[in-house]
């Protein structure tokens, strides 16, 4: 039997459709607690830029997660692009540089 035969054309994509709701998830929470720890630091300038920053961030990364989301509703679902793997990567990055920054 080959590989293409022995896949179940419906659980992989929707463990990855999860995968991808977790994941935005999760960036939400540290943006919105990005948002919280500049709030009841003073808010000085700083810390507002990288919350505007971290917000930018996140709706890059929402905008990536929405688009690979709906493109999981067909059996077998075209691969990520190289650029959306390479602006989730680097949304993600940024959110963990931006709360980072936002600690000193």
């Amino acid at each position: 039997m080959t590989a293409t035969a022995d896949r179940d054309p419906g659980l992989q994509p929707e463990r990855t459709r999860l995968a991808w709701r977790r994941t935005t998830l999760t960036a939400t929470v540290v943006a919105l607690l990005a948002g919280r720890q500049a709030l009841h630091s003073g808010a000085t300038p700083a810390a507002l830029v990288a919350v505007a920053l971290s917000a930018l961030a996140w709706l890059g990364f929402l905008l990536v997660a929405h688009r690979r989301v709906s493109v999981l509703d067909v059996a077998r679902p075209e691969q990520l692009a190289p650029r959306g793997a390479l602006t989730t990567a680097l949304c993600t990055v940024a959110l963990a540089v931006f709360a980072a920054a936002m600690l000193f």
